[in-house]
């Protein structure tokens, strides 16, 4: 388990933009289980829409990205150490099957597909209460700077 300290010492995101509250499980380099603690104050309900708040679809491909993030930070911190950065590059086979509402709490899977050089793809998949919401595969490329 990875608390949301620990959590934040591996992305450089804050509030409101940090959208991982816990990590549930991970297997180094291979998978990683999250939660989103989804709730009413979210900034982005004010606007998205009023009177039927809807968590936009970008940001649980970004709460994806993240979660991939802290997986790999947290299986090779030296990269954090060697002024690497992970950068989301790519979506492909995106897909939103319900949507996600005040008081959903959103568990992300994710699971390595392939890495070619600083290159990673995931498969990645939402869901609340045991029903798929969201799934994608995601790429993010490694880069120093």
């Amino acid at each position: 388990m990875i608390s949301i300290k620990e959590i934040m010492e591996c992305l450089p995101h804050r509030y409101p933009f940090l959208l991982v509250d816990r990590v549930l499980e991970v297997e180094k380099g291979k998978k990683i289980v999250s939660v989103k603690n989804v709730t009413i104050n979210e900034p982005f309900f004010h606007g998205h829409f009023p009177g039927e708040p809807i968590m936009p679809g970008v940001l649980i491909v970004e709460a994806m990205a993240q979660t991939w993030a802290i997986l790999h930070f947290h299986t090779e911190p030296d990269t954090k150490s060697q002024n690497k950065d992970l950068r989301f590059i790519g979506i492909d086979k995106c897909r939103f099957r319900k949507p996600v509402l005040p008081g959903d709490q959103i568990r992300f899977e994710l699971e390595g597909i392939s890495r070619k050089r600083s290159i990673w793809k995931f498969r990645a998949k939402a869901f609340v209460a045991g029903e798929l919401v969201a799934e994608a595969e995601l790429m993010a490329l490694l880069e120093q700077h």
